[in-house]
């Protein structure tokens, strides 16, 4: 039995397989996703999620699911499984026995005297996936039947019937070759072996999204089903069906398969599985590296990047992917900010924090790699730029004030990581002087100087630090100001402050530091990560659930997050030390339990406030990932 694997009694539940989910990328930027047992409930699952950039930036749904027959003696078993109103039909998960993650997503189905494994893989270096089907055991002649439903939409859309689309088709080497709309790439899906193709288009209408209607979203779609193959499998024969953007040779894919299987790393135990999780994030694409935010639905986001990247690639050791990556986004640095989300002309620049976390994660390359020439050589000039920008004052009213410290913002717009936005405007504003974006600021100035030795900005850094304590720190309290602006203060206690004590370069003493993490310990700390609000504030909710509105209440205001523990445990361990080693490592290994929930092998974007601390939002977070990898490497320098 593998690390992860679910038994016939958990796969035929459907209120517990239905909430656990498998996400597979390759690194074009394509991904597979959906349930355990195979049945969409985000709009945003697909066997086939690939980019298409002739239409936009973002992903496309093109082939949703298939589903599988089992043809026994004139006898059909239909093995899929779909979600219709008041019904979910048919129920193929009754024949499931077992689920396996290693080293890929397999199911295996008893129908009568028939066992039947099917495997999943993506091609990594190409838009298309692969499903092996292995006849394991049968008593009679058995042929499979395999429906493939279509969807050619944008991943945050629904297909509707429609009379644009053209249900014609092409014939190629065992198989068939669709493009519903004339904007999209044409579809492949091929066998690896002869088989009969039976034209029968038709529409599959209202097809329910569970997890969107409970998000508050629309959640049923009709889905295009063109037809089906269907072929003879005789008993340890494997067949592979292949659904890609372009051509495929079918006398290779059995080889292609192979080799594709050859390539993964076992998801045999949890640091196995974090380092394939953090492999996912990295897209390359049109000489670009880029790393995803999180999935399923984050494209790339500047902010995460810099948190993340340190973490998912360079505990790996690769510090070639750091720097393409570093360099992808020093491409689209617009003055002295870059993109809190999306790339040239349709590019966002409203994140204040973005250009000082780069800093932060060129110190962390330095850190891992010893190598201070590199980023002197091709970063230096950016970061002065960004430096002089901030001094000088830019958009979104981002500004130095008199006292060194960095203030930003105007209404409407949020610029910290706090960034929710509903109907009412932005939910956590934190206009004026946010406390970590001066903890980065000074951390900033402090790594310029080491590189440049420059005396105007060492004298910048010292008045900074000195009004950062004047301005954030409360004796009496025993903590930092959340932000300030003018003569107010806001005190509520969140994990911002935390960010201070973790710093290559700190503002604060180290008895600010204890007395900080203390308060974060008691306050803000569960296993699942920080609180970003503590529970005993008015404005605190427990769970993040509902519709957009409420959860971007709740997303910022005691929502947990597991990448703040990066920066709880690297200034815990910065007082602590050895001492400090077997707390921190229970935090980690905390996140253990949480593999076989969710996301399978993978950790959640954020978790309730509340007990059980149940994992919501993205199924993969970047950061989430990319900052366990990098407490488990500051663990063992301890």
């Amino acid at each position: 039995m593998s690390y992860i694997h679910f038994d016939k009694t958990q796969l035929i539940n459907l209120n517990y397989s239905l909430d656990r989910e498998i996400i597979r990328t390759n690194r074009g930027g394509c991904y597979t996703s959906t349930t355990i047992i195979g049945c969409n409930t985000r709009k945003y699952h697909g066997l086939l999620v690939v980019p298409q950039p002739q239409i936009d930036e973002q992903l496309h749904v093109m082939l949703s699911t298939v589903h599988e027959t089992v043809i026994q003696r004139g006898a059909s078993f239909n093995l899929g499984i779909s979600k219709f109103p008041g019904n979910y039909s048919p129920r193929g998960h009754k024949y499931l026995e077992d689920f396996d993650t290693e080293p890929i997503p397999k199911l295996t189905y008893r129908v009568g005297g028939v066992l039947l494994q099917k495997e999943l893989i993506l091609d990594t270096n190409r838009d298309r996936v692969m499903i092996k089907y292995t006849l394991l055991e049968a008593h009679s002649p058995t042929k499979i039947r395999i429906s493939p439903f279509l969807g050619f939409r944008g991943y945050h859309n629904l297909s509707k019937e429609n009379n644009r689309i053209n249900k014609e088709f092409e014939k190629v080497p065992n198989g068939v070759k669709f493009q519903l709309y004339p904007e999209y790439s044409p579809l492949y899906l091929q066998l690896s072996k002869k088989n009969e193709y039976i034209s029968k288009p038709e529409w599959y209408f209202n097809i329910e999204y569970i997890m969107e209607r409970e998000r508050g979203y629309e959640y049923q779609e009709d889905l295009f089903v063109p037809g089906c193959f269907e072929f003879d499998i005789a008993k340890g024969e494997s067949v592979i069906f292949s659904a890609g953007l372009t051509e495929a040779d079918p006398s290779t894919r059995q080889r292609a398969f192979e080799k594709e299987l050859a390539r993964r790393i076992p998801r045999n135990n949890f640091v196995n599985c974090l380092k394939n999780s953090a492999g996912q994030f990295i897209q390359k694409r049109d000489g670009k590296t880029h790393v995803i935010a999180g999935y399923p639905w984050f494209g790339w986001w500047g902010r995460d990047t810099f948190v993340s990247a340190p973490g998912l690639v360079l505990t790996q050791g690769d510090k070639d992917t750091f720097l393409e990556i570093m360099d992808t986004m020093v491409a689209d640095l617009h003055g002295p900010l870059f993109p809190n989300v999306g790339s040239g002309v349709m590019r966002n620049l409203a994140s204040m924090d973005a250009p000082l976390w780069f800093f932060w994660s060129l110190q962390q390359y330095i850190r891992f790699t010893g190598d201070t020439k590199t980023i002197k050589k091709k970063y230096l000039d950016k970061m002065k730029g960004i430096i002089d920008g901030y001094r000088k004052g830019t958009d979104y009213n981002i500004h130095m004030l008199e006292n060194g410290l960095v203030y930003g913002g105007q209404e409407g717009v949020a610029l910290t990581w706090m960034d929710a936005v509903n109907s009412d405007g932005p939910v956590t504003p934190r206009i004026g002087c946010p406390v970590e974006i001066n903890a980065l600021w000074y951390n900033s100035l402090c790594f310029y100087h080491e590189l440049t030795n420059d005396a105007e900005i060492k004298d910048l850094a010292e008045q900074v630090k000195k009004s950062f304590t004047e301005v954030f720190w409360d004796e009496k309290k025993g903590y930092l100001a959340d932000y300030v602006s003018e003569d107010y203060k806001d005190w509520a206690i969140r994990p911002n402050m935390v960010i201070a004590t973790s710093l290559p370069y700190s503002p604060l003493e180290e008895s600010q530091m204890k007395s900080i993490l203390e308060i974060a310990k008691s306050k803000l700390l569960t296993p699942r990560g920080l609180r970003s609000l503590a529970p005993d504030d008015p404005g605190y909710k427990g769970y993040y659930h509902g519709n957009q509105y409420t959860r971007d209440i709740a997303y910022h205001n005691g929502t947990v997050w597991a990448w703040l523990l990066g920066h709880f445990v690297e200034g815990y361990l910065r007082l602590h030390g050895k001492a400090g080693k077997h707390f921190v490592e229970k935090i980690v290994q905390a996140f253990d339990d949480v593999m076989p929930q969710y996301g399978i092998g993978t950790v959640a974007e954020i978790y309730d406030g509340d007990p059980p601390h149940r994992p919501k939002g993205a199924i993969s977070s970047a950061w989430s990932i990319g900052e366990l990898l990098r407490m488990m490497y500051i663990l063992e320098k301890v």
